[in-house]
């Protein structure tokens, strides 16, 4: 007993001390690497948000492999030489730091990188990643084992990890990526690395004078710490981790393709995800489970039933309804985790089998997903999923015969519900204005789902239901025939009034083609529409170009950055020279090939496409080559970043003749790119610029409005375009100029708040 009360002093209040500020620099290290490498890979891979996802799925695995390596660890290697091991694998990883791209990884294959990305991040951060990763479930299997009052429940030591996370996660948005670049953020990592090896070993060191002494105790705790884990509690552990963590990913690619793939929308979903962690694997939650259920389950039909309209000027509604839908899954999720965590001497093994339900969930929303589903179906399947990790889901009131015909009758009943109710309302005339049937197919099982609210086996079929109506009839995630690459999911449908072959990305237009006249007579016109009709500044440019080499009496060459539908390919004249830069074969076939847009066969017979990022392939180009640059590159509304950086002006710069002209399509939503590009023009000095705007366009699909930036290095030759209307300088918006180094969007985004 004296003895026992000795090792207890001994491991005081220093020890807990030193542990949990450990585990706190250890995960915020290993939280703060991951926004700031995805962010230096995204010039390199066309700033496509599924850049982040697939950056997920590289970290989830990572921490798996991390996990597996501490469990090994703890299993295999004596007490007393653990951290002899593990300091070696730290101190190995100095070898790769400072973080930055290595050489040989600076240009992805066309197509879908998803493999090159991986192999990327696993040859430049895998092994200070993986080092790092193992830290939180040794440093708990340590302090297991270090005689403190607490020792026998150190799960505790996971909250100080996650506060770490959270605080590296949102740290970086607001205050990292405004004040540091990459290159100083990368250095002071490196050196925070070196701080967290010199307290991993202080920790071992106090476990270590007492490992001895406990190494008896320890195996007699094993044997008190009862039978271990089956296969059910590891399948569930495995399940409760990973519909979470895919419907993270799911989430997270359905926000960011609209604004822009960018840390800001990269960690809040990620924050939420790590709180919902704190919160969950504490003794006592702020909510008890008998509020949370009720209130996840009225948040899931809500967001699934706002999913379910089909239209498209309810995107913050929609998002912040997934958002609280997304908050509350994991909330529950991770409370029933915790609530069927075993005891310490398991702990190594129950991280573990988390983490392995971390990367399954990461597998099938990153990779497996988008090759399963044209459009991005898995973020409302996982939210109805969710329903799936709630407590007493697979225990029944009735007998499990019983209860499967019940199960079995709803989905039959549902089945053809949905396959005939809409024809019926929609024959009846039963259209419901711009709503649509969908909505009140979904209401009807939602509100089959709140019959059954006492069998949640039920409800959750009731609810997969409503999610075969988001998924079959038209809504906000499926309207026309949809394609679906790395870069996004692409739409191409007719308009309402059948006039117009439409072809949108994610939920932007970009681009039409008239194909009826108001009569209904089928027409072959290759009119340009949308943001390029005869009247708009993309269009004026190309006017404006070729009269200035009607008066040279030169050729012209023009380079188009984004194609789209094709559509300004029917501005060029038979002498001269065209060339497009598009990242996406998907878009060069529905362009040229799919048959819904003849712009390039009728106007571009011989149309010169160049597949590739724009800064990777521009770079190859002659200096001095382009009399005009057209810059159009955005996937759905999402702002491509480095096409918008200085670097990127001053590419531009070096490629265009000394009359040249750079056009830069800048219409967005959420960001103001005019202030951005405002601030950023000083440090390009070699161009001068201006800001030309259409708002008399009749915002049909023959017409949009659109704002243009103008970049020249000569003064005349921004003239003719400062005598358009709408023509104008930067406006001075408060926000930082963008660098490669350097691009906060938070500026941006809450300027555009202040204009609008």
């Amino acid at each position: 007993m004296v003895q026992q009360d000795n090792e207890a002093v001994n491991a005081g209040p220093s020890t807990l001390v030193a542990f949990a500020a450990t585990t706190f620099l250890s995960a915020f290290l290993l939280f703060a690497i991951q926004p700031v490498f995805a962010k230096m890979v995204l010039p390199v891979l066309g700033g496509s948000s599924s850049v982040w996802a697939v950056a997920l799925l590289f970290f989830q695995s990572a921490l798996l492999a991390g996990y597996l390596y501490a469990h090994l660890l703890i299993r295999n290697v004596p007490s007393a030489s653990t951290g002899f091991v593990h300091l070696a694998v730290a101190l190995l990883a100095l070898l790769v730091l400072p973080i930055g791209l290595p050489e040989g990884w600076n240009e992805p294959p066309p197509g879908n990188p998803y493999l090159w990305q991986l192999g990327l991040f696993t040859v430049a951060v895998g092994l200070p990643f993986f080092a790092v990763a193992a830290n939180a479930p040794l440093l708990q299997a340590w302090f297991a084992r270090s005689g403190h009052p607490h020792a026998t429940d150190p799960y505790f030591l996971y909250g100080a990890s996650n506060l770490g996370s959270l605080i590296a996660l949102l740290g970086y948005p607001f205050l990292l990526e405004p004040t540091f670049g990459l290159t100083a953020l990368s250095e002071y990592w490196t050196i925070l690395y070196c701080v967290l090896i010199v307290a991993i070993g202080f920790c071992f060191l106090l476990v270590r004078r007492r490992a001895g002494s406990l190494e008896v105790k320890q195996q007699l705790a094993a044997e008190d710490a009862g039978p271990a884990p089956g296969w059910r509690d590891r399948a569930a552990w495995c399940g409760l981790a990973m519909i979470p963590a895919a419907l993270l990913t799911a989430f997270t690619t359905h926000i960011t393709t609209d604004v822009a793939s960018a840390p800001l929308l990269w960690v809040l979903p990620l924050s939420l995800y790590l709180l919902t962690y704190v919160i969950a694997f504490q003794t006592r939650l702020p909510l008890p489970m008998w509020l949370l259920l009720p209130l996840q389950f009225g948040v899931v039909v809500f967001a699934l039933l706002e999913l379910s309209q089909t239209k498209h000027d309810t995107w913050t509604l929609t998002s912040v309804a997934g958002l609280a839908a997304f908050f509350l899954a994991a909330l529950v999720a991770h409370r029933t985790l915790f609530l069927n965590r075993p005891k310490a001497h398991y702990l190594t093994e129950f991280y573990l089998w988390m983490s392995f339900g971390g990367v399954l969930g990461g597998l099938f929303a990153a990779l497996i997903a988008p090759q399963l589903f044209s459009e991005v179906l898995e973020y409302p399947l996982l939210i109805a999923l969710s329903l799936a990790c709630r407590p007493g889901v697979f225990t029944t009131r009735t007998t499990p015969v019983r209860e499967l015909i019940w199960l079995l009758g709803i989905f039959i009943v549902g089945a053809v519900i949905i396959n005939n109710v809409p024809m019926w309302l929609v024959v009846n005339g039963y259209e419901f204005g711009e709503w649509g049937v969908t909505p009140v197919v979904a209401l009807l099982f939602a509100a089959v789902a709140i019959l059954f609210w006492r069998y949640r086996a039920r409800q959750l079929v009731s609810v997969l239901l409503l999610f075969a109506v988001v998924a079959i009839l038209p809504s906000a995630v499926k309207r026309g025939n949809a394609q679906r690459s790395y870069y996004g999911v692409y739409r191409v449908g007719q308009s309402a009034d059948s006039e117009f072959n439409v072809f949108t990305h994610g939920t932007t237009l970009h681009g039409a083609q008239r194909i009826r006249d108001f009569k209904g007579n089928t027409v072959a016109d290759v009119t340009p529409g949308t943001y390029y009709y005869p009247g708009s500044p993309m269009a004026k440019s190309v006017q404006i170009a070729q009269a200035k080499m009607d008066e040279l009496g030169e050729t012209g060459r023009f380079g188009v950055v984004g194609l789209g539908a094709g559509s300004l390919a029917c501005y060029s004249r038979k002498h001269e020279q065209w060339r497009f830069f598009e990242i996406d074969p998907l878009v060069v076939d529905i362009a040229s090939k799919s048959g819904h847009f003849t712009f390039l066969s009728n106007c571009q017979p011989h149309f010169d496409g160049v597949v590739g990022d724009a800064r990777l392939t521009l770079e190859k180009e002659p200096d001095h080559s382009f009399d005009l640059l057209i810059i159009d590159a955005f996937t759905s509304d999402a702002v491509p970043v480095h096409l918008m950086t200085a670097e990127a002006l001053q590419l531009y710069a070096r490629k265009l003749t000394d009359n040249g002209v750079v056009v830069l399509h800048i219409s967005n939503r959420y960001l103001d790119l005019e202030a951005v590009l405002g601030a950023t023009l000083p440090l390009v000095p070699e161009l001068k610029g201006l800001i030309v705007s259409d708002d008399d366009a009749d915002g049909t699909y023959a017409q949009n409005s659109s704002t243009v930036a103008v970049f020249a290095k000569d003064m005349l030759a921004l003239d003719p375009y400062r005598a358009l209307p709408g023509a104008q300088d930067f406006h001075d918006g408060n926000v930082s100029a963008w660098t490669d180094d350097a691009s906060d969007i938070l500026g941006p985004f809450l300027s555009q708040r202040k204009r609008f």
